[in-house]
C-alpha cells in the first residue's frame, strides 16, 4: 500500500495472546502455533476487507491514521481481555544450555534463528516462484497496470495483510518467551525492527535482515562499552539511527536509489 502499517506490532502481540490462551486451554505449543497462524491470516484478511478497503484509495496520511487507530484498539482489547499483568509464555524449544567444545549455546536462541531463517526463505520463494507472489509484487509496484492485466489488486492487498499478520504472529510467539508476554511487548521491538529495515533498505528483504543484524550488534556493543548508554538508552540510539539514515541515505544500505530527471 506504500505506507507503514503501525498496527503490525500490536497485531502480532494480540495473536501471541491468542496462542497463549490456546496453550492455557491445554493445546500443545506447536499445535497452538499452527492454529494461531491460521487465525492471524484469516483475521488480518477480514480486517483489511472491513477497515482498510474503504480507505484504500485515500491519501497515505489517512491510511496511516487508520493503522494508528488499530494500534490503540488492539492494545486496549488485549488489556481488556487478558489484563496488563506480565505473563510467562512457554518456550517451544529447550532452554537448558548446550556445551560444545567448551562453548555454550542456548537452544532457544538457535531455534528462534532457525525459525526466522525458514520463514524468510519461505517468503522469498513465495514472492519469487509462485503466481500469487508475483501478482502481489506487481499489484504493489504497478497497481494500475496490474488491473489492466486482470490482477485483482484489492485482494492482493488483503493477502498482503494476511501474510504480514502471519509473520507477526511467528515473531510474537518466538520473542514472547524471551521478553515475557504483556500488551506492550512489541512496541520496543517494532522500533528496533523499523530501524533495522531503514538501515538495510526498507524495500529490500535482504537489506532489512542485514540491517537488523548490524543494528543488533551495534546496539549491544554500544550498550556494553559506552557507559552512559547502557541498556536504558538503546532505544533512543535506534531512533537516532533512523534519523541519520533518512538524512544521509534514505534508500538504506541495500535499497535502490530512484533518480527522477525533470
Amino acid at each position: 500500500m506504500g505506507v507503514i502499517n503501525f498496527a503490525q506490532g500490536e497485531m502480532a502481540m494480540f495473536t501471541t495472546f491468542i496462542a497463549w490462551q490456546l496453550i492455557q486451554m491445554g493445546m500443545p505449543v506447536w499445535a497452538a502455533f499452527a492454529t494461531t497462524i491460521v487465525i492471524a491470516f484469516g483475521g488480518a484478511v477480514l480486517l483489511e476487507r472491513i477497515v482498510i478497503r474503504p480507505v484504500e484509495r485515500a491519501s497515505q496520511l489517512t491510511v496511516v491514521i487508520v493503522t494508528l487507530g488499530l494500534l490503540t484498539i488492539f492494545n486496549g482489547l488485549a488489556g481488556l481481555f487478558w489484563g496488563y499483568v506480565i505473563k510467562n509464555f512457554p518456550s517451544p524449544f529447550p532452554t537448558s544450555p548446550i556445551d560444545v567444545g567448551g562453548v555454550s549455546f542456548n537452544p532457544q536462541d538457535l531455534g528462534i534463528i532457525g525459525v526466522s531463517v525458514v520463514t524468510l526463505g519461505l517468503i522469498s520463494l513465495f514472492f519469487a516462484k509462485t503466481k500469487v507472489g508475483l501478482a502481489m509484487r506487481a499489484a504493489a509496484l504497478y497497481p494500475d497496470q496490474s488491473r489492466v492485466l486482470g490482477i485483482r489488486v484489492s485482494w492482493m492487498l488483503a493477502l498482503g495483510w494476511g501474510l504480514s499478520a502471519v509473520v507477526g504472529a511467528v515473531s510474537g510467539i518466538m520473542v514472547a518467551p524471551v521478553v515475557f508476554l504483556d500488551p506492550n511487548m512489541m512496541q520496543g521491538i517494532v522500533v528496533y525492527a523499523f530501524a533495522g529495515a531503514v538501515l538495510g533498505g526498507i524495500e529490500s528483504p535482504l537489506g532489512a535482515v542485514l540491517g537488523g543484524l548490524v543494528l543488533g550488534v551495534v546496539l549491544n556493543l554500544l550498550g556494553t562499552y559506552v557507559e552512559f548508554i547502557g541498556t536504558d538508552l538503546r532505544l533512543p540510539v535506534a531512533f537516532l539511527i533512523i534519523v541519520v539514515v533518512l538524512l544521509v541515505r534514505p534508500a538504506g544500505l541495500l535499497g535502490r536509489v530512484n533518480v527522477r530527471r525533470v
